[in-house]
């Protein structure tokens, strides 16, 4: 793909985003819908559903070539496959729906598997976090981040994973400065992003960990699941994103 249409994707997917973020602020006040999907803390809402439909229906109009994978209806498409947007239209949903707070709007694109986009937009602080694998920007600001060493930092977590030892992540968790659990993916990349946590540890989705693995990786982060396998995009799985020059470490936990 030249360049010229991969910035003009990139300027598509930040204004989608930014536009998605303006529309759920409007309707904050909204009585939503809200529905169980698998689990009673499994939860979608009217809102995701509206969001996720804008922003299908302006990438099928935009680029009728590309394809989507995105979380809600069953919107499937293998991410090897071709040019793919994978899109979450309210990560952390269940935060949304209790603190209307701390909950993103994700988007990435990906080319035969190999993520070339990334966007979250941290919705009620208005900042679009987008970059395209080899710089990453706040806004209108490049970011610079070099990782600390874990004893000095505090780490990403998903709480039962957390609390079971998944992997040996309580086990690692010593080695640091404490965990947080913020209950969305999006925030917990962003946060890494802002240098407020050294590596994210969670069970996740495709659309969950996509947007995030390329905004990171220019920082020498590398999104992997736990055991050290590379990701697959199907289902769920138990990933980390953490520096790479700081693998070693982990690996003595993880086994």
């Amino acid at each position: 793909m030249s360049a010229n249409l991969l910035n003009t994707k990139l300027e598509f997917a930040k204004n989608v985003v930014k536009q998605a973020g303006a529309f759920i602020r409007q309707h904050l006040s909204d009585d939503l819908e809200i529905s169980e999907k698998t689990h009673f803390n499994d939860l979608v809402t009217n809102l995701d559903r509206e969001v996720q439909e804008q922003i299908l229906t302006q990438i099928q109009t935009t680029f009728p070539q590309d394809h989507v994978l995105a979380e809600e209806n069953d919107v499937r498409h293998d991410i090897k496959d071709g040019n793919v947007w994978v899109l979450d239209p309210i990560d952390g949903t269940t935060n949304f729906i209790v603190q209307r707070d701390n909950f993103a709007v994700m988007l990435a694109y990906y080319e035969s598997g190999i993520g070339k986009i990334g966007v979250i937009l941290d919705v009620m602080n208005d900042n679009l976090y987008w970059g395209d694998g080899s710089s990453t920007y706040k806004n209108d600001v490049q970011i610079r981040l070099t990782a600390k060493p874990l004893r000095q930092s505090l780490i990403g977590v998903n709480t039962y994973m957390y609390r079971t030892n998944a992997g040996g992540l309580l086990d690692l968790s010593h080695e640091s400065l404490g965990v947080r659990a913020i209950g969305s993916a999006g925030i917990e990349y962003v946060n890494i992003l802002e240098g407020k946590i050294w590596g994210y540890f969670s069970n996740l989705s495709p659309w969950d960990y996509a947007a995030g693995a390329v905004l990171i990786a220019p920082f020498g982060y590398i999104t992997q699941q736990i055991d050290g396998r590379p990701l697959i995009f199907e289902g769920r799985q138990m990933i980390m994103s953490v520096p790479s020059n700081q693998l070693d470490k982990i690996k003595a936990y993880f086994k």
